[in-house]
């Protein structure tokens, strides 16, 4: 009867280890597969790359991270069930007294440094490919408000407007909440564009999942990124640096075109943005949130 009941619990166990396993690996697998243009709910991976610098992130991720993170992960699983299995109370009532083993924390030192050399040599790759401009085609500027963006075409004559929120009342079918805005940052596919970003009040973060780009919008300071779209489609991002009340109402949307698209865009928009007004972004945000404190904290500007 000790016996059965031993083996029952042994393989009940050891039941529960493999799910376990086998658990973890599915997450992984579920994490490296999910994405989107968008955010999703419940999502747990990247969204599809739509740069070059996104693609090499996701390789760097689903073809060196993410298979350590697994093997580490359940190495870790194995070795926790056997010490469950072999030094139970039951096996061994007197606990070892073993205080140290040469071999296994030479091991464990030398293995882990190893590990992080074979994960830091890409990885300073490819922050200096981040972080070098390949001969911009075209530049534009960003800057961040309390709470919105503004846009600004450098090499179109200045063209600059603001960026809103689309407020709920006024989604249109098809619109997403939280996502959409009134004047999305317009740009030509397949063309590589110097992204230059800075701020007017507080720190924000431009940043966008599917082109792997994060730069800080910090006042006084401009900051260099780069992105080449290589499929027209529209992409979302978000302000990801809390920058006050209404931070998550800040979102960012990117509408990429076709080259010709983009020049008969340019036509339109000049005329659109010809009266720029630094003031109206404020305004907007004040009425499309609506909060008193809120109204009072875009009139003022602080």
């Amino acid at each position: 009867m000790v016996r059965l009941t031993r083996l029952l619990t042994t393989k009940a166990t050891a039941r529960a280890l493999l799910t376990l396993v086998l658990g973890v690996i599915g997450t992984l697998a579920l994490a490296a597969m999910a994405g989107a243009a968008e955010p999703k709910p419940w999502e747990l991976g990247f969204q599809p790359p739509a740069t070059p610098v996104k693609d090499r992130l996701t390789a760097f991720h689903d073809y060196l991270l993410l298979p350590i993170i697994t093997v580490i992960a359940v190495f870790v699983l194995v070795l926790l069930g056997i010490a469950m299995f072999r030094f139970s109370h039951r096996r061994h009532p007197v606990p070892t007294r073993t205080s140290h083993n040469t071999v296994i924390e030479m091991l464990w030192t030398v293995v882990p440094v190893l590990i992080l050399i074979i994960i830091a040599i890409p990885s300073f790759k490819l922050m200096y490919y981040m972080d070098t401009v390949p001969n911009p085609e075209m530049t534009i500027k960003v800057t961040g408000h309390q709470w919105y963006w503004s846009y600004e075409y450098p090499d179109q004559g200045g063209l600059a407007f603001d960026s809103n929120i689309i407020p709920d009342d006024q989604l249109k079918p098809g619109q997403k909440r939280l996502l959409d805005v009134d004047n999305p940052l317009v740009v030509p596919e397949n063309t590589t564009i110097r992204v230059l970003v800075t701020g007017t009040d507080v720190i924000h973060s431009w940043f966008v999942p599917s082109f792997g780009v994060q730069e800080y919008a910090i006042v006084g300071r401009l900051n260099e990124s780069w992105m080449k779209i290589e499929h027209a489609g529209t992409y979302y991002g978000q302000c990801n640096q809390i920058c006050g009340l209404n931070h998550a109402f800040m979102p960012i949307e990117v509408e990429a075109v076709s080259k010709d698209a983009f020049q008969h865009w340019l036509v339109d928009a000049k005329k659109k943005f010809a009266r720029h007004d630094d003031g109206a972004g404020a305004v907007r945000v004040a009425a499309v949130l609506d909060p008193p404190d809120a109204t009072s904290l875009a009139s003022t500007g602080n």
